[in-house]
């Protein structure tokens, strides 16, 4: 009897907590310089289709992690709600040659637990002797009428991969494959099979193989590879070869909704193989 109330109570508790989730915001915003400046200007503002997957009671990051750091404060109290370190492909851009001679614009994003009230999103940037400085800032208002609440469909059906748990406690790996055509789906899902079955198998991820949820996304290409400008290759794809004029350099840009992917932390893989 005593075990069946715990059992119903700890139903309930889990059952209020999935409640109480808040939903996911994202800011979509550009971020454009070159070696010497930058500047940032906000593309949209997206309420995600599914809840906020992370672990609430760590909204505030304090391992001091990354070239960028962004808080998402109260703007009425100044408190800070939710924070985040982290590197984007413009901080690692900026210090080719390219960024010398030219300005580029790429397309970045951060996403946190749809606040209440208008907060203040503050864009830090680590400096020559590693402090953070702030960079940018600009204010949200969750109840603005042109914070986008639409859900548009998936590009395309999300694999389960490797399913490992709660995504507030488990890192959420996304295989995202390009340059792979309708007819050749099974072949990215087996690829993105080999791959995870090699990346849990080799070190530091085996030993941290149980944290990790492996996810696959392929939309389909209009044709088959990806464009690879150094050897005159140039396909109808979102991803390329030789960004930043380096072979070694695998760009891709995405903007899609992924239904059903938790997404606790996020990470994206461009899978090619073969």
């Amino acid at each position: 009897m005593i075990k069946n109330i715990l059992s119903a109570l700890a139903l309930l508790l889990l059952s209020v907590a999935t409640q109480a989730a808040p939903a996911t915001m994202r800011l979509d915003y550009y971020h454009t310089g070159d070696a010497k400046q930058e500047l940032f200007s906000v593309d949209r503002v997206v309420i995600e289709p599914l809840p906020w997957p992370g672990d609430l009671s760590k909204a505030i990051d304090d391992t001091n992690l990354g070239k960028y750091f962004f808080e998402v404060r109260d703007q009425k109290s100044k408190r800070v709600l939710y924070s985040r370190g982290f590197a984007s492909i413009y901080g690692e851009w900026e210090t080719t040659d390219e960024a010398k001679a030219l300005t580029r614009t790429f397309s970045e994003s951060l996403r946190f637990p749809t606040p209440d009230a208008p907060v203040e999103i503050v864009l830090k940037k680590r400096d020559a002797r590693n402090d953070w400085r702030d960079i940018w800032s600009t204010v949200i208002d969750p109840n603005d009428m042109f914070v986008d609440r639409s859900r548009p469909a998936a590009p395309a059906p999300l694999i389960p991969i490797r399913k490992m748990g709660d995504p507030a406690t488990k890192v959420d790996l996304l295989l995202l494959g390009d340059g792979y055509t309708k007819a050749e789906a099974k072949k990215f899902e087996a690829d993105a099979r080999r791959l995870t079955a090699v990346l849990c198998s080799t070190s530091p991820f085996k030993e941290h193989a149980s944290d990790f949820t492996v996810w696959g996304l392929c939309p389909p290409a209009g044709e088959s590879g990806i464009s690879r400008p150094s050897t005159g290759v140039y396909r109808d794809s979102l991803a390329t070869y030789d960004a930043f004029g380096s072979e070694r350099y695998v760009l891709e840009v995405v903007s899609f909704p992924v239904e059903g992917f938790d997404g606790g932390s996020i990470s994206m893989l461009t899978v090619q193989i073969g």
